[in-house]
């Protein structure tokens, strides 16, 4: 399986490629479905901007302009790092005839720089500084995708939305606040046909990543106030970064933390208790004591009390799970899902709270039917004995090896049959006494 954010793969025939993806993009706006070729991450994009009322005739608008533009463009702050841009595009733009492009996280372009004749005709459709490219103005492409998804993307030809766009390539990554993780905007490139190639979003990915690093060290202090960051998926004890610092935390602190971060507001002393402790005899010692620990982890001044609450905000990596599941976007969802949360706890809050999250993720993979992204969750560890998953994999990849493994699950699992549910349902109907299905439990005496 190739890379899902790239247009184009090495060696492809751009114009048969082009051809399709118009065939592809006329039937999803006269049907509302989405026939191949379409890439997982260009379908999702397609129905988000559906949804958000785009139609493929739209234009962008332009919302800033002259002082305006110029006071928001001076104190944002990538504006810090545009002189490294340019130093790193300049030629590049410039013998490829490309654009350089930096629009903020509302998708909105602050720097549009490159060939003359190129910015010219990019003008045409509004693609100047000042001009709103989200996802929900225009539609999918790429700078706008990329602060959408947090992810770096290539958008090729019709897998724009809007017509007017579909002559162009572009590829764009998002850039990061190095301390708070914030998306801050995005970098593109934008061209003709000679960027649809994965050298193109390994090159703009690479400039995103720079422009973090020199962020980073323009600003070696945390700024006050701003967010820390708790990794939780996947690890049965929580990392946290904290003032530029990452510390292991405990499998209690790991817990906790993760409660008061989804609970700004605080919680009283019994409501933690609730949430952590599935036996009720634990008394309140027991939790002033780890909170006492964890108060000494974390630093003076950053545990509060009545109610118990973090002074300090911390994203977690779940967070960022949800939020590209609410916009719809279940690829960059399963790509940020990096295990079950916290898979050894036992709090019964977190217990909840990974199986919440877990599910509709499933839900999300098995409603789309996108056969790579169903394969990624059936071969990931938690997912390897997902009946659910496999089934719905079998059914869009019928291959021997999907059906083998599926055959084999429900014979591990002990899944009844069709036919012997219907045996059973006769043998009631006759009077029999009632037989034990596979996968049931004899009846209770």
């Amino acid at each position: 399986m190739g890379d899902p954010w790239v247009a184009l793969a090495a060696g492809a025939d751009p114009v048969e490629r082009s051809r399709a993806l118009r065939r592809a993009h006329e039937t999803f706006t006269r049907l509302g479905t989405v026939p191949r070729p379409v890439r997982e991450v260009v379908a999702e994009s397609w129905r988000r901007s559906a949804k958000a009322g785009v139609g493929p005739e739209d234009t962008a608008d332009v919302e800033l302009l002259d002082d305006d533009l110029a006071a928001y463009r001076s104190e944002h702050p990538l504006a810090r790092v545009m002189p490294l841009v340019r130093e790193l595009t300049g030629s590049f733009a410039a013998d490829g005839e490309h654009l350089v492009a930096v629009c903020d996280t509302h998708g909105r372009l602050l720097w549009v720089e490159g060939h003359p004749a190129t910015r010219r005709r990019a003008s045409r459709m509004n693609f100047v500084p000042g001009a709103r490219w989200a996802e929900s103005a225009v539609g999918t492409n790429a700078p706008g995708t990329a602060v959408a998804v947090g992810h770096a993307v290539q958008v090729f030809s019709a897998e724009h939305f809007v017509r007017r766009v579909q002559p162009w390539t572009c590829a764009a990554a998002p850039v990061h606040d190095p301390w708070t993780g914030r998306v801050l905007g995005a970098i593109d490139i934008t061209g003709g046909d000679r960027l649809a190639h994965p050298h193109s979003l390994g090159f703009v990915h690479a400039v995103a990543r720079a422009a973090e690093s020199h962020l980073a060290l323009s600003s070696p202090l945390r700024p006050a106030g701003t967010t820390c960051l708790l990794h939780a998926l996947g690890r049965s004890e929580a990392r946290l970064t904290l003032d530029g610092l990452r510390m292991r935390l405990s499998r209690r602190h790991s817990e906790i933390v993760l409660l008061l971060s989804r609970h700004p507001e605080g919680l009283t002393g019994d409501e933690l208790l609730c949430a952590l402790y599935e036996n009720e005899a634990v008394t309140a010692v027991t939790l002033r004591a780890e909170l006492a620990r964890l108060r000494r982890t974390l630093g003076a001044g950053r545990l509060a009390s009545r109610p118990y609450r973090l002074t300090v905000p911390v994203d977690c990596d779940l967070s960022v799970v949800e939020r590209r599941l609410n916009a719809g976007a279940v690829g960059a969802a399963l790509a940020a899902y990096g295990g079950p949360l916290l898979p050894a706890s036992r709090a019964p809050a977190v217990v909840r709270l990974r199986r919440r999250v877990a599910d509709t993720l499933r839900r999300a993979l098995v409603a789309g039917g996108d056969p790579d992204l169903l394969t990624d969750w059936a071969h990931a560890p938690w997912g390897e004995d997902d009946l659910d998953v496999w089934r719905a994999l079998a059914a869009v990849r019928p291959t021997a090896a999907v059906g083998a493994r599926l055959a084999a699950l429900e014979d591990e699992l002990a899944v009844p049959t069709s036919r012997a549910l219907a045996e059973e349902a006769a043998s009631r109907a006759a009077g029999a006494p009632r037989s034990r299905l596979p996968g049931r439990r004899p009846p209770s005496r």
